[in-house]
């Protein structure tokens, strides 16, 4: 088993661009060098890979041209190789990559477009989770109800950004014609990703909504996260926020802390 585990990872080495050595005398020649046997396969593996984040990530390839995008690719691949064998598994970490990518630095934005991509990505394969019974969370006492804390349908993803995203992504789409033009100084955009039915939607949350919810995701009462919001807006309409939850069937299931409320 040692021995297998030490060939695999010197394959694995030479396929990503490191020393063939250790590799290439275990490689029957057939007609080939063992390097150019090696350079089929490594070519594969790479043209799979890119295949793999171009898919994904089709406004970055977009953005930035596909030839830029294959380079980009390759280095990732390099750095980043998968750890799964499930190719939409594959790319999570490519804004961190483009984050500190220097052919990249002029241009701040791509690290959030490929945030954005990864969550419709996330969303578009999330396990489908029935809403909440909502005759069940009628049975909870009135005073109960601030110590209520949601499961959020897990399609759900928030992502906040200096940058205009989702105009950035609209813009970039197959169907859109002539790319309108993005003011990339519009400001900051606090999003709401998920599937609904066959799609993903991407919608705009104001900043209250959107810290709302941030908290719910993370665990904290209804109690707290209204707290959050309110801190942000004084206007924010808790009964409305949780209604609009309801109604779209972003909750899926609830439980009561053993947290007493800070106001009964």
């Amino acid at each position: 088993m040692s021995a297998l585990r030490d060939l695999q990872a010197a394959m694995r080495e030479a396929i990503l661009g490191g020393d063939e050595r250790a590799v290439a005398r275990e490689i029957a020649g057939d007609g080939l060098e063992p390097s150019a046997r090696l350079g089929i396969y490594r070519h594969h593996v790479f043209t799979t890979l890119t295949a793999a984040l171009a898919g994904t990530y089709p406004v970055i390839c977009r953005l930035v041209d596909a030839r830029f995008f294959a380079y980009a690719a390759h280095c990732y691949i390099r750095e980043h190789p998968p750890v799964s064998p499930c190719l939409v598994e594959y790319g999570a970490t490519l804004a961190q990559f483009l984050a500190g990518f220097p052919p990249c630095r002029d241009h701040a934005y791509l690290p959030d477009v490929a945030r954005l991509e990864w969550a419709i990505n996330v969303a578009r394969h999330a396990e489908v989770i029935a809403p909440i019974d909502r005759r069940r969370l009628a049975t909870v006492p009135v005073e109960d109800m601030p110590r209520l804390s949601f499961r959020l349908d897990p399609s759900l993803l928030l992502l906040a950004s200096a940058w205009p995203v989702d105009a950035i992504w609209r813009a970039n789409q197959g169907d859109a014609g002539v790319e309108p033009a993005v003011d990339l100084g519009a400001g900051d955009v606090q999003l709401a990703v998920r599937r609904v039915g066959d799609d993903v939607i991407i919608r705009a949350l104001d900043p209250a909504s959107y810290a709302f919810r941030e908290a719910l995701r993370d665990g904290q009462t209804l109690e707290q996260a209204a707290a959050v919001a309110l801190a942000i807006d004084a206007r924010f309409d808790l009964t409305r926020a949780i209604h609009e939850l309801l109604d779209t069937d972003l909750l899926t299931d609830f439980a009561l802390s053993d947290t007493p409320a800070l106001v009964t």
